[in-house]
């Protein structure tokens, strides 16, 4: 049954993971990845019963599944888990060997898919902001066959003519194994990669393509046959709020300033942590 309009950016984005996710599927998350990991588990419970995830949080492997929390996010990663191995065995070795499907954030992208996750400015040594780091990324970018990325707020600052530092690789001709990103995800719309050159192919609902024109900054292909996202059914939406996210981590993603302050100490008080 159609949910209508009836929710939020942070949803519809979740809902597009899950629905990307085929059944017996590894999915590898990143730290602080909680609209990541919704989506994960929404595939999960929806349609992909055998999924199963490699996190960085506690470097472990699951499948089994727990509702998402902030300060008991080891009932997910760490008492779930399969089993654990070093985080430099996961990306060096474990995940290029694996080839999952991750979603990866970046701070900066190009239209050839390159990304940046490092620092913001031309003199990487003395940057206008240094940026939280690139993990695995240089690692398991130069060798995945199925790399996603997602911005949950879409900004010529994101997408941007020339990242200013290479930290994950996209379509460059330096590759020598693997490809470039596949599939991007934004809070406006869905993007893929045509020989090698970004391309909207869906606008979420209610969104224009001139609206994702305007807040690209890079070049930007235009499908010549643009769908529509279809919106969250009621029964994914169900799930997601009342199963797999209840405290509601999955927004963390999409706020920023106060309204991100005010969020983080609302779950933690729901939790009991404060």
């Amino acid at each position: 049954m159609p949910a209508g309009n009836d929710y939020t950016v942070d949803e519809i984005m979740a809902v597009c993971i899950a629905r990307r996710l085929s059944d017996e599927a590894t999915v590898a998350q990143g730290i602080a990845t909680p609209l990541v990991a919704a989506g994960y588990l929404l595939a999960k419970l929806m349609h992909a019963p055998n999924l199963r995830f490699a996190s960085a949080i506690g470097q472990g492997i699951c499948q089994d599944w727990a509702p998402l929390g902030l300060a008991r996010t080891e009932a997910l990663w760490l008492d779930k888990a399969l089993t654990t191995v070093g985080f430099i065995t996961v990306a060096a070795d474990l995940l290029p060997r694996l080839h999952p499907i991750e979603y990866l954030r970046p701070a900066q992208i190009d239209a050839q898919g390159n990304f940046n996750n490092l620092a913001i400015g031309e003199d990487y040594w003395h940057p206008r902001m240094r940026l939280p780091g690139s993990g695995g990324i240089p690692d398991v970018s130069v060798v995945y066959n199925d790399m996603h990325l997602y911005v949950p707020r879409h900004s010529r600052a994101v997408f941007v003519a020339r990242v200013d530092v290479v930290s994950g690789l996209g379509h460059s001709p330096a590759r020598r194994r693997g490809r470039g990103p596949v599939y991007l995800l934004s809070d406006l719309g869905q993007f893929d990669w045509v020989d090698g050159r970004l391309r909207l192919f869906a606008c979420h609902p209610g969104v224009t393509v001139e609206r994702v024109v305007a807040k690209t900054g890079c070049e930007l292909l235009i499908a010549s046959d643009l769908a529509e996202t279809p919106p969250p059914t009621a029964e994914e939406l169900r799930l997601l709020r009342e199963e797999i996210d209840p405290l509601g981590l999955r927004k963390l993603e999409t706020l920023g300033g106060a309204a991100r302050k005010a969020l983080l100490r609302e779950i933690l008080a729901q939790e009991g942590a404060l």
